[in-house]
């Protein structure tokens, strides 16, 4: 069974590029080779700056010979349709062979196709790898039309066995398969000739190219390792940005080089972006200080002078990037220490959506939700309101618009330079935060206030002007705003309405949208007046725009839930949108607890309660709901509590009435039938305190107890008893159990 290798090789492929073009090489290369016939026992794919390898061990010489039977038309069936079927069959009429079949006599066709040699199936299936091959980006270079993500300069493909290799032999454009690479570029410049995988990788790593990427990050993690705790010192460990640099060299030489002293003290973070963004170094951190006072840099080659004249170059690049960093940080600090209010007013000017407003009014609104939300998180609202006023105002900073992945935290050591309290400071930061399920939540105060109120206003917004998520479509990222906020919420034990909160929230944004389809019609001006808590004479002497602007600057009064879902309300269809918007929370709650195993009917369950908006209480009830479903006796109950549903429904159907006056104890005849009153006033007695306290997990515990009880009565006694005073006794006890057991969710929900 002979072993292939292929190497594709080219101009440098961007680092970016190298992962994904080795795993298409392996899975085109093996699907093509395994639909042809060819099975294999192992593959594994390679990439360098310079070339694409694929070795695939174990694969079969030749494909088997493939017998195919095809049934045809009927014995006597026109010619025409005879003629069709022979064509595709690729036969002629002899040797078709009829058999009887319940139908008939019909035609069959065995079709062979014999076995080709591997070289075959293998150049087919390259040419059309190569010539179709994904690249994000591909070029076409002299008069050749094949497209590559650089010029192509040779392909080496053989097939090795115990008699020796064998170059495949095919071409592409021009470049025909042949025996041989080339190593490194400056060190080993030449092609040679390898003879299979392990002869073609000894003969790289003597000719100064580490095949595996792996292997080339290894060494330069453990190199760079070395070299900062030699000098005292530790590596900025950067997972990306060492896959990144081990993706630029064949063959890596690790230097460690110094930062002028003139730049150590700028934020450390401001210079690791620098370094990695411009010069893809890496940072070196006094572990006593934290300051960045070195940084390690990856060399393609070894030098006569050990890397001294790189260092050189790469030390003066650094300084003049550093120098620009330098006069951003300084000139930013100037303006934070001054007057930082110039950057807030500035944000007027700058676009969020053209549907929603400049910056300068997202800022408005949030401080003023961040204002009424305070309370919720324990913060001050006077201090929300402020933090959020500032928290956006790096955006307009020279730092953050040189390098925006740094928005948030310059704006904390800026508010922090403007003397604000580090609190404040942090909600720069903070806010933002989290930005995927990998990501901490913020737990202070002031932060988690205006974290809320951000994520909350961006999704009201977007509801607001109907650009909601669709399908696997979700430009805005809400569906991770909306888990943003879930983890808020959870994670901090905050105890809030959502419709309330959505609604304060999504009120500017109603009112925005009446203001731009036109003049304010009258009936919503006063009911502006009557939320806002103003005069309407007042009210009329502002335009539309001065509108808008009040109302972000003002907030708004009272519980504005239940007067935007009065049915009189000049909102009221605004209320089915706030609660479309919490039922889209609902939904990413059960993304959000699949993670603990709790499924998705235990979750519409607890929505089906009251206070479903409360989700810190709702997941406090789904999990007590399904930690009891995962005893027997909790399943059991359910299924009791199924049968006296099912029993009582049919039967209140059927009279048409709903049995619960209340049942008697005095009617129980059998003992099981008493046992389970008994058992029912024991349980309230223990439900309704556990409920008071919100322990929903004592609550199932009591409801699960009476599992017993209800197996034994259903066991024992006969419901639709002939006696209509002990039926509808009997019924009401039904109704009993119904109410006792859907106090903490609607088991009529739970599938099974």
């Amino acid at each position: 069974m002979p072993d292939l290798l292929i190497e594709l090789f080219s101009e440098e492929i961007p680092a970016r590029m190298q992962t994904r073009a080795a795993e298409d090489l392996k899975k085109r290369m093996t699907d093509g080779l395994v639909e042809a016939g060819l099975t294999y026992a192992g593959a594994a794919a390679f990439a360098t700056p310079r070339r694409l390898t694929l070795t695939v061990h174990g694969l079969l010489a030749e494909s088997p010979t493939i017998r195919e039977e095809r049934k045809g038309p009927k014995v006597g069936a026109p010619d025409k349709a005879i003629e069709g079927f022979l064509r595709g069959a690729g036969l002629t009429r002899d040797q078709l062979e009829e058999r009887e079949t319940p139908k008939g006599a019909v035609y069959f066709a065995t079709i062979e196709k014999a076995g080709r040699p591997a070289a075959e199936i293998v150049a087919e299936v390259l040419e059309g790898v190569i010539r179709n091959f994904p690249w994000p980006k591909s070029m076409r270079w002299g008069t050749s039309s094949l497209r590559w993500v650089r010029p192509l300069h040779s392909i080496l493909c053989i097939l090795t066995d115990e008699g020796g290799a064998e170059v495949v032999p095919m071409e592409v454009d021009g470049l025909k398969a042949g025996d041989t690479t080339e190593g490194h570029r400056f060190m080993a410049p030449g092609r040679f000739s390898v003879s299979s995988f392990e002869d073609y990788e000894a003969k790289l790593k003597r000719a100064s190219v580490v095949l595996n990427a792996q292997e080339r990050a290894d060494h330069i993690r453990s190199e760079a390792q070395t070299l900062a705790f030699a000098a005292g010192l530790e590596l900025v460990e950067d997972e990306g940005l060492l896959a990144e640099v081990a993706g630029l060299v064949e063959w890596p030489v690790v230097l460690m080089g110094e930062i002028g002293a003139e730049f150590l003290d700028l934020p450390p973070e401001v210079l690791q972006t620098s370094m990695k963004e411009h010069q893809k170094f890496f940072s070196v951190r006094n572990p006593k200080t934290g300051r960045i006072e070195r940084f390690i840099t990856v060399a393609n080659r070894e030098t006569a002078d050990n890397g001294a004249t790189i260092l050189a170059g790469n030390q003066k690049v650094l300084s003049a990037r550093l120098a620009d960093a330098k006069f951003f940080w300084e000139n930013d600090l100037r303006i934070a220490t001054t007057d930082m209010g110039q950057w807030v007013g500035a944000l007027e000017n700058v676009t969020f959506h053209n549907r929603l407003g400049s910056q300068g009014d997202r800022i408005r609104r949030i401080a003023t939700l961040a204002e009424a939300l305070a309370p919720v998180a324990g913060a001050d609202g006077d201090e929300a309101r402020e933090a959020a006023r500032l928290a956006k105002a790096d955006l307009n900073s020279e730092m953050v618009y040189e390098f925006p992945e740094l928005q948030g935290l310059m704006g904390r050591y800026y508010i922090e330079a403007a003397g604000h309290d580090a609190a404040m400071a942090a909600v720069a930061e903070e806010h933002y935060s989290p930005l995927g399920p990998s990501d901490a939540v913020p737990h202070k105060p002031l932060s988690v206030t205006v974290a809320l109120a951000d994520k909350l206003d961006t999704l009201s917004g977007f509801w607001a002007i109907d650009e909601k998520p669709t399908g696997s479509k979700d430009p805005f990222a809400l569906r991770r705003a909306a888990l943003g906020v879930i983890r808020l919420i959870l994670e901090n034990g905050l105890r809030l309405s959502l419709r309330e909160a959505i609604a304060r929230a999504f009120f500017p944004h109603a009112v925005k949208r009446d203001a731009d389809g036109g003049e304010t019609p009258e009936e919503k001006r006063a009911e502006y007046a009557r939320i806002m808590g103003i005069d309407l004479d007042k009210l009329h002497e502002l335009n539309t725009e001065a509108l808008v602007t009040m109302i972000g600057e003002r907030g708004v009064f009272g519980t504005l839930w239940d007067t935007l879902k009065d049915r009189n309300s000049s909102f009221h269809a605004d209320a089915g949108i706030i609660a479309d918007l919490v039922g889209f929370f609902h939904d990413r709650l059960k993304v959000f607890l699949r993670e603990e195993g709790i499924r998705h009917d235990i979750i519409d369950a607890c929505v089906a309660m009251e206070g479903n908006d409360d989700l810190y209480l709702l997941v406090k009830r789904a999990r007590a709901l399904n930690e009891v479903l995962a005893t027997e006796d909790g399943e059991n109950l359910v299924q009791g509590f199924k049968r006296a549903n099912n029993i009582l429904t049919q039967a209140e159907e059927k009279d048409g009435v709903e049995y619960s006056f209340g049942a008697d104890p005095k009617f129980a005849e059998a003992a099981e039938e008493k046992a389970l009153f008994a058992a029912l006033d024991a349980a309230e007695a223990r439900i309704a305190p556990a409920l008071a306290k919100e322990d929903f997990a004592a609550a199932m515990a009591a409801m699960a107890g009476l599992r017993g009880p209800i197996d034994a009565f259903f066991e024992a006694v006969q419901v639709n008893a002939e006696s209509a005073v002990l039926r509808r006794n009997r019924l009401n006890l039904l109704h009993r159990i119904r109410a006792v057991c859907s106090q903490v969710a609607d088991l009529t929900r739970i599938e099974g």
